[in-house]
């Protein structure tokens, strides 16, 4: 018999049920094959390529794709898991996840793959928010911040790690699977996680059902969509007229919505996206904190790849073993981040910030000293001084934002954080992109980029001086 988790109208409300063991691996599981699924598909596409017969435009699209419908569903998908149901949601999301994942895996042509990469995306959107909405109303205090530690445990080894396994998949070639096997591997793990759903995961949803606000739904779908596409295709494309005429188009859109979801709710309406979430300057200040992170995050894993693989002639098992520099690091403070957090608040956040641009400046000092010839082990230390930064903000900036949320307003909140993760991602890319390719030597590009990143990491730690002294 299932049970329902209606979270009390308060911001510090306890749930009024006790979080069930297994809820936690659910909920993991399927963030890990979302964000494995955000990155293995790099590794896949030589083979991919060959094996469909693919054009450029297609390869671009495999990978554009799932990012578009990722990113453009998620506001709309926090609400609908407030309306319906957020286990009812994530179990829906789930079970398409997996089908498209077979779908993926099964592609017998470049259109098909990427189809079913745009239904991945979707499904990804559908769980995506759920996930934060329950972390945040099914557990308080100090498991609350837990919980988080985990999921940014979670999310760093699928976003570290994915290349690397990618690559052990397609050297393998398990059944002579080769780069489907970077899919399929999905269909246990979903399947697993789906038949422990109903028992392990209560339902929850906002108090008072709310509506589902059609043209808030309309005009944020197609904002996000003007905004997020010329970023994807922008760069390779060489920025085109048509690509500025989308992001200016988006930002006029993106204005009115933000004038419609206020005016519903000074008539009492139920907006989309309710602007009450922006009346603390927590709220706000932590959603800045969590968009100066994600606008670094994507690229550098972008440029690292691009100055390891074409810059010094590495496979991606090869790339890919180097990221493991990262993932130690980050696996050393991303497993104790809630008690660092339980002592420093929202220092921590700082201090991961500050220890990132400490990580990015020694790559830096390795990059012009080896160039593209020398060792790529002499950037291991900055990798690892990067993945300890790494793992003191992933979970504790997503907790900063979600921590002063009142409940009924989670999955709002939720997708909105979501959504910023995955639009200054896509933004990330595309400038600090420019910046890479402006520079004809692989080696003063990714100088360059450091720069860059690094300040951003400085920006991230003042911007955490701005939240409340603890962060939830």
């Amino acid at each position: 018999m299932s049970r329902t988790l209606t979270a009390r109208p308060t911001a510090h409300a306890t749930s009024a049920v006790a979080a069930p063991r297994g809820l936690l691996p659910v909920l993991l599981t399927a963030t890990f094959m979302t964000a494995l699924d955000v990155f293995v598909v790099n590794v896949a596409i030589p083979s991919l390529q060959t094996d469909l017969r693919a054009g450029p435009a297609a390869v671009q699209w495999v990978v554009a794709g799932f990012g578009l419908a990722l990113a453009v569903g998620l506001i709309t998908a926090g609400r609908l898991g407030d309306r319906y149901g957020r286990r009812r949601l994530f179990e829906l999301g789930l079970a398409l996840f997996t089908l498209a994942s077979a779908a993926c895996g099964l592609a017998p042509t470049a259109g098909a793959l990427v189809a079913a990469r745009v239904a991945q995306g979707l499904a990804a959107a559908l769980m995506s928010p759920q996930v934060l909405a329950i972390l945040r109303t099914a557990y308080s205090g100090a498991a609350q911040a837990r919980a988080f530690s985990m999921y940014g445990l979670t999310m760093g080894i699928g976003a570290v790690f994915g290349q690397l396994i990618g690559g052990v998949l397609i050297r393998a070639d398990l059944f002579g699977l080769d780069w489907r096997s970077c899919f399929l591997l999905n269909l246990p793990v979903g399947l697993a996680a789906l038949a422990l759903v109903r028992r392990c995961l209560p339902e929850s949803r906002a108090p008072h059902r709310p509506g589902l606000d059609p043209v808030g739904v309309a005009l944020v779908t197609v904002a996000l969509t003007g905004l997020v596409l010329p970023l994807i295709q922008g760069p390779g494309a060489g920025w085109p007229l048509w690509t500025w005429l989308c992001l200016g188009a988006s930002i006029a859109l993106l204005a009115l919505f933000a004038v419609h979801q206020h005016r519903g709710g000074l008539a009492g309406r139920s907006p989309l996206l309710d602007t009450r979430l922006f009346a603390g300057r927590a709220f706000t200040t932590g959603l800045l904190a969590q968009l100066a992170f994600s606008l670094g995050q994507g690229s550098f894993f972008l440029v690292l790849a691009l100055y390891l693989q074409p810059g010094h002639g590495l496979d991606a098992l090869g790339a890919g073993l180097v990221f493991t520099a990262i993932g130690l690091g980050y696996l050393v403070t991303s497993t104790a981040v809630h008690r660092v957090t339980a002592r420093l608040g929202r220092q921590t956040i700082a201090l991961g910030g500050l220890l990132m641009a400490a990580g990015l400046g020694l790559l830096g000092l390795a990059v012009h000293a080896t160039g593209t010839t020398g060792s790529v082990w002499w950037l291991a230390p900055g990798l690892f001084v990067d993945g300890l930064g790494m793992g003191l903000v992933i979970a504790p900036v997503t907790s900063a934002v979600l921590a002063v949320v009142e409940p009924r307003l989670a999955g709002s909140a939720a997708g909105l954080v979501a959504t910023v993760q995955q639009v200054a991602g896509a933004l990330g890319v595309a400038l600090i992109g420019i910046l890479y390719y402006a520079a004809a030597d692989p080696a003063t590009a990714f100088g360059r980029s450091l720069a860059a990143l690094a300040v951003l990491e400085v920006l991230l730690a003042g911007l955490v001086q701005l939240l409340p002294r603890r962060t939830g």
